[in-house]
């Protein structure tokens, strides 16, 4: 159940995030609302880079890669 969860929470995150220019570059962030265990993990296996003083995570290139395999496994429509 803990993979399941940290998937749908990988999958919000890219569902619901933003893209920002912080100066050196377009990076795709999205807001942690999300169980911590989960951000944890998927920050660890270098999907999200997380800051524990932000509200917010970037999402690494790997990790809207997963996130779009995440969408088809899932059935979501990507608007």
């Amino acid at each position: 159940m803990k993979d399941q969860i940290d998937e749908l929470t990988l999958l919000l995150l890219y569902l619901t995030s933003f893209k920002d220019d912080y100066g050196l570059g377009e990076a795709q962030r999205s807001w942690k609302g999300y169980p911590f265990e989960s951000l944890n993990e998927l920050s660890k296996n270098n999907l999200i880079l997380d800051s524990k003083r932000s509200k917010s995570v970037y999402l690494t290139d790997d990790g809207i890669e997963e996130a779009k395999k995440l969408i088809k496994k899932y059935h979501i429509k990507d608007n």
